[in-house]
């Protein structure tokens, strides 16, 4: 068919033949040569996401003081610096991305959070992983979870949104916090309406929380009164280290009280079933504390009260016992994931 210019253009089929005769001179190298190219730069472009564009270290004042002093709102304890490393993610999803912040557990920063943290960089969110044991002069907490009060990591988490909240370039209405263990407790109670009025002044409020495997066994006052951010609980059946049974009980008072609360249940999950270092078949911790076998509730205010004995909760009490057991199951931690990518999808809409 003419052209504007009265010149006969070639018909489609007729370009396409030349085409193929002009690529089938290319050399087998040259072929190879484009491909080899394309695909690393494919394969790079996918390994750097989980890879952070800017790593900035932040010193996070706090205090260490015991959980009675917590639950009273009495900040007057030993003054401490702990740490916080934020990542920011080379495609972030926003100019001012989202964060989630991760609170380790009894063993501190452990390949769990790495495992987490690039897993949101390549979400395009920022993360800020905290050490809460470090510039406690702490290693770890299993073999005597007495070294710190259990509710002192929510004052860090506090702080740590304070300090987020005044960044310039984080996005203050969408942060999240998440926590392992004895991180996942100060997760799920960092909700708590009660403990945010006594400990967060930072002007912010997290917008949703996502405990793992958390301790749910100790009842506190008026615990059911949430901040009203949703709260994801993630949990394994076969967790002999924080068993699941208190945590299914928590959450349905949590729902009787019609608070935002799920609670996703993995078939297997052994405690610490998302570190991807975590043997398969679980074993033994050696020497760890679980209080699964303890009640503890707070009689009055900033009191811990072991049910058994009717005296002050102390890790000396006979129901504490040891040699809980930890493992890694990669089924439950793809569902967790996928589960979780779904919700921060949508905690992390635009505003």
């Amino acid at each position: 068919m003419p052209d504007n210019d009265g010149n006969q253009t070639p018909r489609l089929p007729d370009m396409l033949r030349r085409f193929a005769r002009c690529f089938a001179r290319l050399s087998s190298r040259v072929l190879f040569t484009c491909l080899a190219t394309a695909l690393t730069q494919t394969a790079a472009a996918q390994d750097a996401a989980g890879i952070a564009a800017r790593t900035e270290l932040h010193p996070i004042p706090s205090v260490t003081i015991s959980d009675g002093q917590f639950l009273k709102g009495d900040a007057y304890g030993r003054p401490v610096t702990v740490a916080g490393v934020l990542r920011f993610p080379p495609r972030p999803v926003s100019p001012r991305p989202p964060v989630v912040v991760l609170v380790h557990g009894s063993s501190g920063i452990g390949a769990n959070i790495d495992f987490w943290s690039n897993r949101f960089l390549a979400s395009g969110y920022a993360t800020f992983a905290i050490d809460g044991f470090t510039g406690r002069g702490l290693t770890a907490t299993g073999p005597d979870q007495g070294l710190l009060g259990r509710l002192n990591l929510i004052v860090d988490a506090y702080r740590a949104l304070e300090l987020l909240a005044s960044h310039p370039r984080i996005d203050r209405d969408r942060v999240v916090l998440m926590g392992f263990s004895r991180g996942g407790q100060a997760t799920l109670f960092a909700a708590n309406k009660r403990f945010d009025a006594l400990w967060n002044r930072s002007g912010a409020r997290y917008a949703a929380f996502i405990p793992f495997y958390a301790d749910c066994g100790t009842t506190y006052l008026r615990d059911a009164e949430t901040t009203g951010a949703p709260i994801r609980l993630h949990h394994g059946r076969t967790d002999d280290y924080n068993p699941i049974a208190s945590c299914r009980a928590y959450v349905q008072r949590l729902k009787d009280a019609r608070q935002d609360v799920a609670l996703f249940e993995y078939e297997n999950g052994p405690h610490g079933f998302d570190s991807p270092i975590a043997p398969a078949a679980p074993v033994v911790s050696p020497r760890s504390q679980t209080v699964r076998n303890c009640r503890i509730v707070e009689r009055s205010e900033g009191v811990l009260i072991n049910e058994a004995t009717g005296h002050p909760f102390q890790y000396t009490d006979a129901c504490v016992e040891r040699d809980p057991h930890v493992g890694g199951d990669r089924e439950a931690t793809a569902k967790a994931a996928a589960e979780i990518d779904r919700f921060l999808q949508q905690v992390f809409k635009p505003r």
